[in-house]
C-alpha cells in the first residue's frame, strides 16, 4: 500500500474549509505528511459589450490574488504554524479543475476537502466542487462535512 506523504487541502475561507484544515493538520501529523493548501479564484468576467464578447478585469484579479495570498498565509501560520511542512498556492480558474490539476502537478497522495452539504435547489444552483473533485481526482479524496465525525487523532 502506498504511503500518504503529500496531502492537498483546498481552501475557500469558509468555516467548513477552515475546519477541514484543522482536521487535515491532525491527519498529516499522524502520517508524517506535508500539506499543500490551494485557493482557487474564479476569474471575474463581465459582459461589457456584445460585439466584443466577454472581458476580464485584470486589476481586480491582481488585488484579489494579493488579498487571497495574505489570508491563506495567515490561515496557514495560525492553524499549521510549525507543526509540519506546508506550502500554499493561489490559482485562477474553475475550482474543481484547478484542484484536480494541482493534485496531479503536486503528485498528491490524498485530497482532503470540505463539503458544504448543499441539497435541493442550492445543489442545483451551485453544484458541488467536492463532488466533481471526487469524480475526477487522480488520487483518493476524503470529504468532510460538519460536524466532522470519524477518525480522531491523538495529538
Amino acid at each position: 500500500m502506498n504511503e500518504i506523504k503529500k496531502i492537498l487541502v483546498p481552501i475557500d475561507f469558509s468555516d467548513y474549509s477552515k475546519s477541514s484544515l484543522r482536521y487535515s493538520v491532525d491527519f498529516a501529523l499522524n502520517f508524517n505528511a506535508s500539506l499543500h493548501l490551494v485557493y482557487v479564484i474564479e476569474p471575474a468576467i463581465y459582459p461589457a459589450d456584445f460585439s466584443m464578447g466577454q472581458i476580464s478585469v485584470p486589476a481586480i484579479e491582481v488585488e484579489t490574488t494579493e488579498k487571497a495570498q495574505e489570508e491563506l498565509s495567515r490561515l496557514a501560520s495560525e492553524i499549521i504554524a510549525d507543526k509540519l511542512d506546508s506550502t500554499t498556492e493561489i490559482r485562477t480558474g474553475r475550482p474543481f479543475i484547478e484542484i484536480i490539476e494541482c493534485a496531479s502537478e503536486q503528485n498528491s497522495d490524498l485530497i482532503i476537502i470540505a463539503t458544504h452539504g448543499h441539497t435541493g435547489v442550492e445543489h442545483l444552483l451551485f453544484g458541488s466542487t467536492a463532488e466533481k473533485v471526487v469524480r475526477k481526482a487522480p488520487c483518493p479524496v476524503l470529504t468532510l462535512r460538519e460536524p466532522i465525525k470519524g477518525f480522531k487523532f491523538n495529538g
